[in-house]
């Protein structure tokens, strides 16, 4: 296995590149970690930005323990959604401190900016960030560093600290002509590429965390597929065109009731049986026929339909197409899950950090 001198957390976004390119720049190997969970990660891309950012970068899995970290509530709070920016990142630097070993590395990179995040990137935020992921010491922020305390790496001489930078603030000046610099011929968009930051995906994801008290990965990767639907405990996602109902067909597991209309091309539907939901006949046959009115063909028919429902011990059930069932689907909005979510969660501050 090849050795580095230092590990980078890898987004995809300019400041994580910039980051990496200005510590390689001075002749240093480096070794990009690409974090992916259900909210972020394109471990697809990789390849094409080795290609592009002629960086060494590879995936990590961290779906398990983010998961987790976000049901067991994050200790300092969510932003303007359901993003737990501080202790996101304390998570992952946690997880790099734990690979330093592996690849005989002596220190951590990573691209935060003093003041461009009004979550995770205020200077007190950072150092809470350093005390809680115990990397005191081995973390360097190469964009900002000559507005911090030195790492390690610098007053050892490893790294030398007059090439590195003082960027402040939300502005991006500073980064486009870094970009411009290291002759970067693809320049990523500011976005954050994570879900969690986005109110729509919020407003999928947020039920898992009320009706499952241990919700998995694939929990919420089904919750970002169709359209969405719960009544109680008993959750129900409903395909919108072709690319849902494959990727519904896909995410249902063994244990999954996969519903389609018998000879009536339409939306599939998925229910997952999530602790404390019964599954019984009269319920089965409520997601059927609330299934079957999102169908045309079955809605204008001038009676009932067959669903056949994989999983299921009758294997079909006879309904007639109805948004009106003795079970009462409703999508959520983001109000109620507004609401709902400073019961669950801590907040922090005001609630509206995104970052």
């Amino acid at each position: 296995m090849k050795s580095y001198h230092a590990l980078a957390l890898f987004s995809g976004g300019l400041d994580s590149i910039l980051a990496a390119k200005t510590i390689a720049a001075q002749g240093l190997d480096v070794l990009c970690l690409h974090f992916v969970s259900p909210y972020f990660g394109k471990p697809h891309k990789i390849d094409h930005w080795r290609a592009i950012y002629g960086l060494d970068i590879i995936p990590v899995d961290v779906a398990e323990e983010y998961v987790a970290m976000l049901s067991a509530g994050p200790v300092h709070g969510l932003g303007k959604f359901l993003n737990p920016c501080v202790d996101c990142k304390i998570l992952m630097l946690r997880r790099a401190k734990a690979m330093l070993a592996d690849y005989g590395a002596s220190f951590i990179i990573s691209g935060e900016v003093v003041g461009q995040r009004p979550m995770s990137q205020r200077i007190d935020a950072l150092n809470i960030i350093i005390r809680d992921s115990g990397t005191k010491g081995i973390l360097l922020r190469p964009l900002c560093a000559k507005r911090l305390p030195e790492s390690d790496a610098e007053k050892s001489g490893l790294v030398d600290r007059e090439k590195l930078f003082s960027m402040n603030g939300r502005g991006r000046k500073d980064q486009m002509a870094l970009a411009e610099h290291y002759g970067l011929t693809e320049i990523p968009t500011p976005a954050g590429g994570c879900l969690l930051t986005e109110q729509p995906s919020a407003k999928r994801f947020f039920p898992l965390f009320m009706h499952s008290t241990t919700p998995r990965p694939t929990d919420f990767d089904l919750a970002n597929i169709g359209r969405q639907f719960w009544a109680g405990d008993h959750w129900l996602a409903i395909g919108r065109n072709q690319a849902d109902n494959t990727a519904l067909e896909r995410e249902a597991g063994p244990d999954d009731l996969l519903f389609k209309v018998r000879d009536l091309p339409g939306p599939l539907g998925v229910a997952r049986k999530l602790p404390g939901a019964v599954w019984d006949d009269g319920a089965v046959a409520a997601a059927a026929a609330f299934l079957a009115s999102f169908n045309p063909k079955a809605r204008n028919s001038d009676g009932p339909v067959r669903v056949d429902v994989a999983g299921y011990p009758g294997g079909h059930v006879i309904v007639r197409p109805s948004r009106q069932t003795a079970i009462p689907w409703q999508e959520p909005t983001w109000e109620e899950v507004k609401e709902k979510k400073r019961l669950r969660f801590t907040i922090c501050g005001d609630g509206r950090g995104d970052g």
